[in-house]
C-alpha cells in the first residue's frame, strides 16, 4: 500500500515538526550534494531553523558563491515593463539630482559660503569636518616631504660613498706613480754608476786636471832681436 499525501502545512506538535526539519534537512543537503558532483554545479545551501540556528553547504565557498550571486543580481536587474521602468529611472535621476544639489550645498558651506542661516551646532558640526579635512592635508604633506627627505638623504650617502671611493682609488693611483716615479730613478742612478765604473779610458780626476793644465803652458824660447845683438858686440 502506497503512502498517503501529506498536506503541506505546519506541523503544530513541536516534536513531530523537530523530526521532519531534520530528516527533510538531511535530504536537501544530500540532493544538493548529488547536484554539485553529477552536473559540475556550483551549490550553495543555506537553511535556518526555528531556533535560528544554521545550517548550510557549499561545493566551493559561501563567501564565493554569495558574491558570485551578488555581482549576477547586479549585472541581470529584474525584468520590468515600459512604465515601470520609466517610474525608476525617474526616481533615480531625482534622487541624483537632490544628491547633486547637497553636494553644492556643502562645497559652498565649506568654502565659508551661505553660512549665515547654520546653527552653532551646524557650524561646529562645519568645523570638525574642516579640521578632520585640514587634519588629514597636513598629515599627506608631512609624509610627502618626510619622504622626499628619506630619498635624499639615501642619495646623499650613496654620493658620499661614491666619492670616498674615488678618493681612495685616487689615492691609489698616486702611490702607484710615486713608487713607479722612485723605481724609475733608481734604475737610472743604477746605470749611470755602472757605465762610469766600466769606462776603459778613464782617469782619476786631478790627474786629468793636471795634465790639463801641462798642455795649457806655452813653452818658451831665447830669441834675440837686432838691437840686443848690437849692444852685445
Amino acid at each position: 500500500m502506497g503512502r498517503g499525501k501529506i498536506v503541506i502545512r505546519r506541523i503544530d506538535n513541536i516534536t513531530n515538526r523537530q523530526v521532519t526539519f531534520s530528516k527533510r534537512r538531511n535530504g536537501l543537503i544530500k540532493k544538493a550534494k548529488e547536484l554539485a558532483i553529477l552536473c559540475d554545479a556550483e551549490v550553495g545551501l543555506m537553511v535556518f531553523s526555528s531556533t535560528d540556528k544554521l545550517y548550510e553547504f557549499s561545493s566551493t565557498s559561501m563567501k564565493y558563491l554569495l558574491e558570485r550571486y551578488s555581482t549576477s543580481k547586479e549585472d541581470h536587474p529584474p525584468l520590468m515593463n515600459a512604465a515601470t521602468e520609466a517610474k525608476f529611472w525617474k526616481r533615480e535621476a531625482a534622487t541624483l539630482g537632490h544628491q547633486f544639489e547637497n553636494l553644492q550645498e556643502n562645497h559652498r558651506q565649506l568654502m565659508g559660503q551661505e553660512i549665515s542661516s547654520l546653527s552653532v551646532k551646524e557650524l561646529q558640526y562645519l568645523e570638525n569636518q574642516l579640521e578632520m579635512s585640514l587634519h588629514g592635508v597636513r598629515m599627506q604633506k608631512d609624509q610627502i616631504l618626510t619622504d622626499e627627505i628619506n630619498e635624499l638623504s639615501r642619495k646623499g650617502k650613496h654620493l658620499n660613498q661614491e666619492n670616498m671611493e674615488l678618493f681612495r682609488k685616487e689615492h691609489c693611483i698616486r702611490q702607484e706613480n710615486m713608487d713607479l716615479l722612485e723605481k724609475i730613478n733608481e734604475e737610472r742612478d743604477a746605470n749611470e754608476t755602472n757605465s762610469t765604473s766600466h769606462s776603459p779610458n778613464s782617469f782619476d780626476l786631478e790627474e786629468d786636471e793636471s795634465i790639463k793644465l801641462q798642455l795649457s803652458q806655452p813653452q818658451q824660447k831665447n830669441y834675440d832681436t837686432p838691437e840686443r845683438k848690437h849692444q852685445l858686440q
